[in-house]
């Protein structure tokens, strides 16, 4: 009876983040009339299947931005041509930006006028061939092993070369978006370059698709308070849009996709 309780636990548990994203341990103890170390133990077993991802207090759903970096440039390929044109008309000439890597960066930085002249850094080749293109870019390259997933180079070289740079703008990619959570990544190394990339920069740019908001992935980059700038999808929830302005965080709407 026990192992079926808990299993009855765990599936409303999982249609919650389904339905309503976040969910509270306090709360799921009240309903199910167990214990808070119950219901964490839960979350805790869930997590580690991969269900869900435990944050204080909670859980939310697990960051859909899975797979390599060719694979997510497949996936709403005119939704993020839209947030990066609005991403690009907040970069100014003359600054020097940082492109981390990613899909949506990768369109950002093909979404740049060709004639607009500052510098960029990125420690992804793929993004580096496409800023290559503009003829007022001069680019730097963060060399380093490139690592599949994230599409970058990662780890002590990159770490190493960032050293070097103090961006006035850094456009970085994140996985999971959330108010409480803040900006997430999987990889652990994605992780501390991000955040070691972020702390060498005036200021922060994040642009995300609609179904990375209220999720999160294993990984802490960012508080939602040190993004300055946050640009999100022609559709997204105008509550939880005031959400992030309160912590600080501007936010930018970016037109219908064509």
């Amino acid at each position: 009876m026990q192992d079926f309780l808990l299993r009855e636990r765990q599936t409303v548990i999982s249609e919650r983040l389904k339905t309503h994203g976040r969910v509270l341990a306090a709360e799921l103890a009240v309903e199910f009339g167990v214990s808070e170390d119950t219901v964490r133990r839960d979350l805790r077993e869930m997590a580690a299947a991969g269900l869900c991802e435990r944050v204080y207090g909670g859980a939310l759903p697990i960051s859909p931005a899975h797979g390599s970096l060719t694979q997510r440039m497949s996936f709403a390929t005119e939704r993020k041509q839209a947030l990066a044109r609005a991403a690009a008309e907040e970069i100014a000439a003359g600054t020097m930006v940082f492109f981390d890597a990613g899909s949506t960066n990768l369109a950002i930085a093909n979404a740049l006028p060709a004639d607009l002249a500052l510098t960029a850094a990125t420690n992804a080749p793929a993004i580096a061939a496409a800023l290559i293109e503009k003829p007022g870019v001069n680019v730097i390259l963060i060399g380093g092993l490139v690592d599949r997933q994230t599409g970058g180079s990662l780890g002590a070289k990159a770490l190493r070369d960032m050293e070097q740079l103090a961006p006035d703008l850094c456009i970085l990619g994140a996985c999971g978006v959330d108010i409480e959570a803040g900006l997430t990544t999987f990889g652990f190394e994605d992780a501390e370059f991000k955040r070691f990339a972020t702390s060498r920069s005036k200021r922060v740019m994040v642009a995300a698709t609609s179904e990375k908001f209220g999720t999160a992935a294993p990984h802490s980059v960012l508080p939602v308070a040190h993004c300055e700038c946050l640009i999100v999808e022609h559709d997204a929830d105008a509550a939880m849009l005031e959400k992030y302005r309160a912590r600080g965080c501007r936010t930018i709407i970016a037109d219908k996709t064509a």
